[in-house]
């Protein structure tokens, strides 16, 4: 990187642009150094040209740009154009991000230098398998709970797992291929993990519905901020932006989220972007 400027490394996710006050709060993003770097943990929005359109825009401003996908960008919306499902769709996010020039879960890990560094970016995509249930229960089971509850996940009925026979198949299948990338990496080097779910259980412990949790994640990966040498973990999904710790590991939770829940829980949009280096101290 040049400059005599450190650059910083920051994260953001879940802009959700389809909402105009999200959508005019991307406008705004910009670094503060010409070698800031930009993880966006995934949930950008759910139509291709508006996913397009905001890592467009934020890779012409970034002098880095790492994407890694949630469960909205997996959705096929009714209306969306791009007719695409599951593995298909992925793969053409993938594509559009490669002809703009960010980096994805496909491609080779970049190495940050500046503050923090040297630390290997690993975005992941592993989904997640149902696994974040109650003790001694099962999927079926959890989901029958959860219907019942009236709390289920738009995921059920607009993320399609093709080709895989379901979404927790489709999570097996990248939790192999993520743990081939990571194990060929550079093992003296720590990692900073991007994935749109928390890799751990505990921050779904503060949901408001308990049900959700099962779309939250996947027990297989709760130890690999420990296994592949963290130095933090970056992630999103649960719309609740804090910092926490586990094993000594930093989590960063870095939700922008819907206009709706910053009214109500005073959130200032303006401030979307957290800083994962240089670490800022805990308000």
């Amino acid at each position: 990187m040049g400059g005599t400027a450190p650059g910083r490394l920051m994260a953001v996710s879940d802009l959700h642009v389809a909402y105009p006050a999200n959508r005019a709060i991307v406008e705004e993003l910009r670094p503060e150094s010409p070698d800031d770097w930009l993880l966006v943990a995934g949930d950008v929005g759910e139509f291709v040209a508006d996913i397009e359109w905001a890592l467009g825009l934020l890779a012409g401003r970034f002098a880095t740009v790492v994407w890694t996908p949630g469960n909205h960008e997996l959705w096929t919306p009714k209306d969306d154009p791009v007719r695409l499902r599951g593995e298909e769709r992925y793969r053409h996010l993938v594509e559009i991000c490669r002809r703009l020039g960010v980096l994805t879960p496909e491609d080779p890990y970049a190495v940050w230098t500046g503050h923090g560094g040297p630390v290997t970016i690993a975005p992941l995509f592993v989904l997640y398998d149902y696994t974040f249930r109650p003790p001694n229960t099962t999927k079926e089971e959890s989901l029958a709970w959860a219907h019942r509850s009236g709390v289920v996940c738009t995921d059920e009925f607009m993320l399609h797992p093709d080709p895989y026979p379901s979404r927790d198949a489709w999570c097996r299948a990248r939790l192999r291929e993520t743990e081939r990338r990571l194990a060929e990496r550079d093992p003296a080097i720590p990692t900073v993990l991007v994935n749109h779910f928390p890799l751990v259980r505990e921050p779904t412990d503060v949901l408001r519905h308990p049900q959700f949790a099962q779309w939250c994640g996947t027990v297989e990966t709760a130890d690999w901020h420990l296994r592949y040498n963290a130095a933090a973990v970056v992630y999103g999904h649960l719309h609740i932006p804090r910092t926490t710790r586990y094993d000594g590991v930093r989590f960063e939770e870095v939700s922008l989220g819907y206009p709706r829940e910053r009214q109500m829980y005073g959130m200032d949009g303006a401030k979307a972007m957290r800083p994962v280096f240089p670490e800022e101290p805990a308000p």
